[in-house]
């Protein structure tokens, strides 16, 4: 089985009261995920609000999240920016540091044309001999990677996997692991042949998802349906206004981490933290701030 398959959770990044990176924080949350159906971790993707960590800061994080799983964790980190040559520096540092894979999503803002996606996931690819996991999401970048595209990057040879974000476009690329990067997409996407997800409510129900990739193995369609409808209403709540401000504050709703997030992100109004609470009690998740 390849190892960019099962629950990969896309972890959240805590935050100390002086808005540094919490690096003890993440580390136990670190634990706490892999101890809870995790089969391994992005650390500074989007839901670890990289788009407001230095690189200075996006590298400790992953060395102290390193440190505290051990090297048998599989951990991918995030290194796709905006800017090829920055993100050659980061991929070379996070692949100095010991990320496993890299995590390299569509240039953003600037809005390149094919060929200008290609030169970037070329020279990234090209600075490192680890694997790259590409990244479409264009509800965020604007541009959206079309499958004829993601066809021929495919042919780089260390670009393994897909994050597809774009709903409407999620079915195989050959030559490409496909993980659905939105959660209530999941189990379609193993029934579509993906081999997992990049999922954010494995932070609260890991398990659960990961009986969902497991019941889909094993033939057990209308098991892993069933467990997927259950928690289909949690998936709808941390939905309720943008990644991760719900995820945070389910987090600090649990106790399992801080719900601090940094600006331009802010705390959940009395609306949407209502609408979070209900589905985590609905979930018969204990609540306890």
């Amino acid at each position: 089985m390849t190892r960019f398959s099962g629950v990969l959770t896309a972890m959240a990044t805590p935050f100390c009261d002086d808005g540094e990176v919490d690096r003890a924080a993440a580390g136990r949350l670190a634990v706490h995920l892999l101890e809870n159906g995790s089969d391994g971790l992005v650390v500074a993707g989007t839901t670890g609000e990289a788009a407001t960590l230095t690189d200075e800061e996006q590298i400790d994080l992953l060395r102290a999240v390193r440190a505290e799983v051990g090297r048998d964790a599989f951990l991918i980190c995030g290194s796709g920016t905006n800017d090829t040559r920055h993100s050659i520096g980061l991929t070379r540092a996070a692949d100095a540091a010991g990320a496993d894979a890299m995590l390299v999503v569509t240039p953003y803002y600037n809005k390149p044309n094919e060929a200008g996606i290609r030169a970037h996931v070329e020279a990234v690819a090209g600075c490192t001999d680890k694997p790259i996991v590409l990244y479409n999401i264009p509800s965020r970048t604007v541009v959206n990677m079309a499958p004829e595209l993601l066809a021929e990057l495919a042919g780089i040879d260390n670009v393994v996997a897909l994050k597809q974000a774009n709903d409407a476009e999620l079915g195989p690329i050959p030559g490409l692991d496909l993980l659905a990067g939105n959660d209530n997409v999941l189990l379609r996407c193993l029934e579509l042949g993906g081999t997992g997800g990049i999922t954010v409510a494995s932070h609260i129900v890991g398990p659960q998802m990961a009986a969902i990739h497991q019941h889909h193995r094993d033939g057990e369609a209308e098991l892993a349906r069933e467990i997927d409808a259950g928690i289909a209403p949690l998936y709808e709540a941390l939905a309720v206004t943008t990644n991760p401000m719900p995820l945070k504050g389910a987090l600090g709703m649990l106790g399992i981490c801080s719900e601090r997030t940094r600006l331009p992100m802010v705390p959940l109004d009395d609306g949407q933290r209502a609408v979070v609470r209900a589905a985590l009690e609905a979930a018969d998740l204990e609540v306890v701030a």
